[in-house]
C-alpha cells in the first residue's frame, strides 16, 4: 500500500466517522462540546457533517491515485483547506476557558492531516511512485 493510499484511507475514515457521528448525533454531541449550544442550531452540525461525508467519499475514491505535487492536486487542495480551516476554527474554541476537552480530539488529527496534505501539496508524493 502506498503512502498516498494510506493518507487517503486514514483521512476518509476520520471524516466518515466524524461526519456520521455529527449527522446522526448532533443533538447530543454539539451541546456536549459547545456549552449553551441552542437546540435550533442543530442543522449547522448536520451541514458540516454533510461536507465531511462528501470529503470522506472523495478521499476514499482517490485512495488508488498518487497524491502530491501535480498529481491529485484538486483532492490535495480540498483537504488542505478543509483541515486547515477545521484546525484553526476548532483550536480557537478549544482554548476558551471551560471548553470541552473533546474539542482536542478534532484539533489534533485535523492539524496532522493539514500538515500531511500541505507537505503533499508542496513537496510531492511521499512514495516517489510518480515518474516524470
Amino acid at each position: 500500500m502506498s503512502y498516498s493510499s494510506l493518507v487517503s484511507r486514514s483521512s476518509a475514515a476520520y471524516l466518515a466517522i466524524g461526519g456520521a457521528l455529527t449527522l446522526f448525533g448532533a443533538d447530543s454531541i454539539l451541546p456536549t462540546v459547545i456549552s449553551n449550544f441552542p437546540a435550533s442550531g442543530m442543522f449547522v452540525g448536520q451541514m458540516i457533517a454533510g461536507a465531511w461525508l462528501a470529503m470522506a467519499a472523495m478521499n476514499w475514491n482517490s485512495r488508488g491515485q498518487t497524491l502530491g505535487g501535480i498529481y491529485g492536486r484538486p483532492v490535495v487542495y480540498a483537504n488542505v483547506v478543509l483541515y486547515t480551516v477545521t484546525a484553526f476554527g476548532v483550536v480557537r474554541a478549544a482554548l476558551v476557558l471551560g471548553a470541552s476537552p473533546w474539542l482536542w480530539a478534532v484539533v489534533v488529527p485535523a492539524g496532522v492531516f493539514a500538515a500531511v496534505y500541505g507537505v503533499l501539496m508542496l513537496r510531492g508524493p511521499f512514495d516517489g511512485s510518480a515518474k516524470c
